[in-house]
């Protein structure tokens, strides 16, 4: 994972990839410096310090095939380790010497974007087990095999040595994990709903994904394939609480796919959801996951419980 560390003048100018061609300048910066977020590269953009081939660019501004772009000053780099927060309370589900399993909560994000972001999992994890620090995709994310967006919670892996890191990656990707959600939506689902439409990053904001059902479309936009099975579990005036199967977990997968089949998230205004009074997430939680153990292969079946906000806005509809 050791990753060396990036030199200013190759975040100040590079070029662009396959799948980045088309996309709008401002998504395609914000996709490759995480800490620089959508203000900071809208600013840059507007103050025109970046030039694509040479040439001074807007924001709505697209990327063309074997561009070079520079920038003016050197966005934040992504590739910093992610610093020891000890104030941080963990919810530890699950805990051997391979891995630990933790109950995320809503509104604490996986990872930190600046090198000197504290409050997220990443910073407790690497407080609490320093070994860590050296596991997993980058030292930003030390040992976390997998995401989960700031406001869902619930259970989140990860990986406490090298090689049960990429023993977790591999069945993750192999689709060897039955992951579960909670998910209170719009409308009625009166029998399960098998969701097939692949994801890809949106062209024209980087907060969102969106769903690429068509063949030409998704090759057009570099969509990856998903797969989500709806069930429903209890019926209220108009929701409904769903269990989600997500079989690989694209970013976004189980919002973008329930308001693709009309029945998006409460909470999620992102994704066209309505806001729910009291509540100030959306009503989104991995509650179970089932994996193959990374040293013995046995079966190991973990669950979270729903947090008491997502308890209560149920109670009041029963």
């Amino acid at each position: 994972m050791n990753e060396p560390n990036e030199t200013e003048d190759q975040r100040r100018a590079f070029a662009v990839t396959d799948d980045e061609i088309g996309k709008r300048l401002d998504v395609v910066l914000v996709g490759r410096f995480a800490g620089l977020g959508r203000a900071g590269a809208s600013a840059m953009l507007e103050a025109g310090a970046v030039r694509m081939n040479g040439r001074r660019v807007k924001k709505g501004d697209r990327v063309i095939a074997g561009a070079s772009i520079e920038l003016a000053t050197a966005p934040p780099s992504t590739r910093f380790r992610a610093l020891a927060d000890a104030a941080l309370p963990l919810t530890v589900v699950y805990e051997d010497d391979a891995l630990v399993v933790v109950d995320k909560p809503a509104g604490v994000p996986s990872n930190p974007l600046r090198d000197d972001e504290l409050g997220t999992i990443a910073n407790a994890l690497v407080a609490r087990w320093p070994a860590l620090a050296d596991v997993g995709y980058s030292p930003r994310e030390p040992g976390i095999v997998h995401r989960l967006d700031v406001d869902t919670s619930g259970l989140l892996v990860a990986a406490k040595t090298a090689a049960a890191f990429e023993a977790l990656r591999t069945s993750l990707t192999l689709g060897s994990w039955d992951k579960r959600y909670r998910a209170l939506v719009v409308g009625e689902v009166r029998s399960p709903i098998t969701v097939e439409a692949a994801i890809a990053n949106h062209a024209s904001d980087p907060r969102r994904v969106q769903v690429a059902s068509d063949p030409l479309e998704s090759g057009r936009l570099g969509a990856r394939d998903a797969r989500s099975l709806v069930t429903p579990i209890e019926h209220f005036a108009s929701f409904t609480l769903v269990e989600v199967v997500a079989e690989h977990a694209r970013r976004h997968q189980v919002r973008a796919h329930l308001a693709f089949v009309g029945h998006p998230l409460v909470g999620d205004t992102l994704y066209g959801g309505p806001e729910e009074p009291g509540l100030s997430r959306h009503f989104l939680h991995a509650i179970t996951i089932t994996l193959p153990h990374p040293t013995t292969g046995a079966k190991l079946s973990l669950h979270a419980p729903l947090p008491p906000e997502l308890e209560s806005t149920l109670e009041k509809r029963r």
